[in-house]
């Protein structure tokens, strides 16, 4: 009887360690499949991570690359007859050099052309500049004249002088405001804006910078 028990006592031992082993080695291996996982999520993580900081860097070298581009520095001068002046503007092909005062008033654009509406001088968006048809020097009465690929020129106190070339040309009612959109995808924009000769209808040149 005790043979048959003891027979029984080393099987049963030897069930316990068996199972002891297998529930180790499982136990064992679902650690290292954990282990895995993790490590393999991390990488992903850290790939992740990696790319998205690659492609910032990127992002901000052509950002810093775009905005970097100098542009020819020319002084102008800061105040013309008690009016604060914000660029220059320059239209080779109807000899005008005149300023753009900051302020949009009668008394204003009776001593220069104004800004009128939108974006400061040479910055992205359209800058729109008004001035009366009067036959001075430094007004728009040439504005007329002017043709689609003409060249005109804005400096100003900071980026510097931005070659502008008019892409379009044309006459709107006095109520027509289309012409002031800043929908310019980004881009610089000049607009000028003045009278025709019987001040019923408004002359609009549009000129784009020169990429």
């Amino acid at each position: 009887m005790k043979g048959k028990e003891n027979k029984r006592e080393k099987k049963l031992i030897n069930f316990l360690l068996i199972g002891i082993v297998l529930f180790l080695i499982i136990w064992i291996g679902i650690e290292e499949w954990q282990e895995k996982k993790m490590e393999e999520k991390s990488l992903k993580m850290l790939y992740y991570t990696q790319n998205l900081s690659t492609q910032a860097e990127k992002k901000a070298q052509e950002i810093s690359i775009t905005e970097a581009k100098s542009y020819p520095k020319e002084k102008i001068i800061e105040e013309y007859k008690g009016y604060r002046v914000m660029a220059k503007l320059e239209i080779p092909n109807i000899y005008l050099n005149t300023y753009v005062l900051e302020e949009y008033s009668k008394e204003a654009l009776n001593t220069s052309v104004t800004k009128f509406w939108g974006a400061d001088a040479n910055q992205k968006g359209n800058f729109c500049i008004a001035g009366h048809n009067f036959q001075n020097q430094n007004m728009f009465h040439s504005l007329k004249k002017l043709g689609i690929g003409d060249s005109l020129f804005v400096i100003d106190h900071k980026i510097g002088k931005i070659e502008y070339k008019v892409y379009d040309i044309y006459v709107v009612e006095p109520e027509d405001v289309s012409c002031l959109s800043q929908d310019t995808k980004g881009k610089r924009e000049v607009t000028l804006i003045t009278c025709t000769n019987d001040s019923k209808k408004r002359i609009i040149v549009k000129g784009r910078e020169v990429e």
